[in-house]
């Protein structure tokens, strides 16, 4: 059975590069079908095969949003049986023939699309326009959802959205998450402190985390980068820390060592980061919405949070702080609880999904 694979961007490595990278595994013949590769900051799996993407420069991301729905109803998948997408908008689009089967891991329909908090663009600054357009993308998007065989999707929460917006079932099969990386030691001790870890965007609501921990005066490390980065610098105090991009080993000696992780974002798709951190033993506070009422497990491997304003949170992390100086989480169970997402469990759920669906239509 000839494979290809399907994904948005290679331009970051992140939870959807992670995905992609553990599905490419199972298809080692399986070429890559992408809008934009950076070659620099991609595995070296994903690097060891066939990328094929647009030739020439890019434009930019506000304009580039126009593009993406010509780019992947282009592409030529004739010559495949299998044809696997993943990412949350573009990629589900492409055409197929009848004698094909397509399926697509959907991420979270577009955030930017159906009101979801999210990383805004240009043209969001002129409300009339951005209303036309985004009316135009959400039914190029609805149709475009139609096109796959099947879908699959990465939590209850984010099934729900399939079928609201897009009237069809998808099955949940949870994302790979690498629960069994060891970290290499510090060649400096670590403080354990508070941290928190993602993209810095206006949608994360690290202002909110920064201004709760400067009016505490309580030690907090950020891990990441982002377009938000310089305004959420100037708002700190020094008891904030900013590491800045941080390689996998970094991170995660950082979570080995933190006193817990604080997740301010609403409405979260899934969540990596809450499983990563639990495989070390460390609890969550996150807020009580979308994903995070399936990665964190309240008053076991974690607290929710839900008053969004900073003097809420303020008081959030102080019962956070006290619970934990109690000892009223249970590091094993803390990472029993991070292994039911494991890498080589979503593996095993993938493949046996595919094969049986690839039974049914092909009569393997």
């Amino acid at each position: 059975m000839r494979v290809a694979l399907a994904t948005e961007f290679l331009e970051q490595y992140g939870g959807a590069q992670k995905t992609l990278e553990a599905i490419a595994e199972l298809y080692p013949d399986a070429p890559i079908f992408t809008a934009k590769y950076c070659k620099k900051k991609q595995s070296d799996l994903i690097n060891s095969r066939k990328i094929i993407a647009p030739k020439g420069g890019l434009m930019s991301k506000s304009f580039f949003l126009f593009r993406m729905a010509p780019i992947f109803e282009g592409f030529d998948f004739s010559q495949y049986d299998l044809i696997i997408s993943d990412g949350t908008t573009w990629n589900k689009g492409i055409l197929t023939k009848p004698d094909q089967l397509h399926i697509s891991y959907i991420h979270t329909p577009p955030r930017f699309l159906y009101g979801y908090s999210q990383e805004g663009v240009k043209w969001q600054k002129f409300p009339l326009i951005y209303s036309y357009i985004t009316n135009l993308l959400r039914m190029w998007d609805f149709v475009a959802a139609q096109r796959p065989d099947f879908l699959v999707t990465n939590s209850q929460e984010t099934r729900k959205r399939i079928r609201k917006f897009y009237r069809r079932d998808a099955t949940v099969i949870y994302p790979p998450v690498d629960v069994d990386f060891v970290p290499t030691e510090p060649k400096k001790p670590i403080n354990p402190t508070f941290i928190a870890v993602g993209r810095l965007a206006r949608y994360k609501n690290f202002d909110l985390l920064i201004e709760a921990f400067n009016k505490l005066e309580m030690p907090l490390t950020i891990i990441g980068t982002g377009n938000d980065e310089n305004r959420l610098k100037k708002l700190a105090k020094k008891n904030i820390k900013f590491l800045g991009h941080a390689s996998e080993d970094t991170k995660h000696q950082y979570m080995k060592n933190c006193l817990g992780l604080i997740n301010t974002v609403d409405d979260e798709d899934f969540g990596i980061v809450p499983i990563e951190v639990a495989s070390h033993g460390k609890p969550v506070l996150a807020h009580g919405s979308g994903g995070h009422l399936e990665s964190v497990v309240e008053g076991i491997t974690g607290m929710y949070f839900y008053d969004r304003s900073v003097e809420g949170l303020m008081g959030a992390i102080q019962n956070f702080e006290k619970a934990i100086h109690e000892n009223k989480f249970d590091s094993e169970i803390i990472k029993q609880h991070a292994g039911k997402f494991s890498k080589s469990r979503f593996q095993n759920e993938f493949r046996q999904f595919v094969q049986d669906r690839a039974a049914e239509k092909f009569g393997l």
